[in-house]
Order: C-alpha cells, then sequence, then structure tokens
C-alpha cells in the first residue's frame, strides 16, 4: 500500500504528462489546420483532432482532481484544466460553425497558454 508521499509525486507525474500530451495535441491541431487547407482529406484529420483534444482535456481535469484531492496536490491544476476544458469546447463550436475570426486566434492562445503551463508546471 502507498503512502501518501509515494502517491504525491506519482499523481503529480501523471499531471505533468496529461499536461504534456494535451500540449502536444494542440500543437498537432495547428499541423492539421495547414492541412485542411492543403489536402483533401485535411478537415477530416483536423476534426478526428480536435475531439481527441478534447477528449485528452477531459482527462486532463481527472488526473487533476486526482492529483490534488488523494494525492494531497494542489488545487491551482484544477482550475487550469476546467477552464482549458471550457475554452477547447468553445474552440471545438467555433469551429463547427466556421468562424475563423475566432478560431484562429483562440486556437494561437491555446497553443501559447498550454506551452506556458507545461514550462510553468515542469518547474
Amino acid at each position: 500500500m502507498a503512502t501518501q508521499s509515494t502517491a504525491r509525486p506519482a499523481n503529480l507525474k501523471l499531471l505533468h504528462a496529461t499536461v504534456a500530451l494535451q500540449a502536444a495535441a494542440v500543437f498537432v491541431q495547428s499541423i492539421t489546420a495547414g492541412l485542411m487547407m492543403t489536402v483533401p482529406y485535411g478537415h477530416v484529420l483536423h476534426s478526428a483532432g480536435s475531439y481527441t483534444l478534447w477528449v485528452v482535456t477531459v482527462v486532463h481535469v481527472v488526473v487533476a482532481v486526482l492529483a490534488w484531492r488523494p494525492g494531497g496536490g494542489p488545487a491551482q491544476p484544477i482550475w487550469y484544466a476546467v477552464g482549458f476544458l471550457a475554452l477547447i469546447t468553445a474552440q471545438v463550436y467555433i469551429g463547427v460553425f466556421h468562424l475563423t475570426a475566432l478560431h484562429v486566434p483562440l486556437a494561437a492562445a491555446l497553443l501559447v497558454a498550454s506551452v506556458l503551463y507545461l514550462l510553468r508546471i515542469r518547474r
């Protein structure tokens, strides 16, 4: 049976891995957005990537809660995860309705935010 001191680093490592996966998924979305403009099947890749990113973000929320409550970690990552989930959900809907003037700047902001948060949480 793991003690709380050994469970906490494991939960935080899982949180770090989830944030890294989320940042990578956001980056891949920028690539598939470019593919959407150049190849006939690009929209399929971008759509699949958006739903994948949404699922990864839901997992991030769950992992943040697990790192906080049973793991004894800080609660701050939960707020980031929930905020990011809200923005990703808005991004999916904005993309579905083809509101490019909002979709592209929000995508850039999400990419910068995810990389900055990844750097911050790794410290």
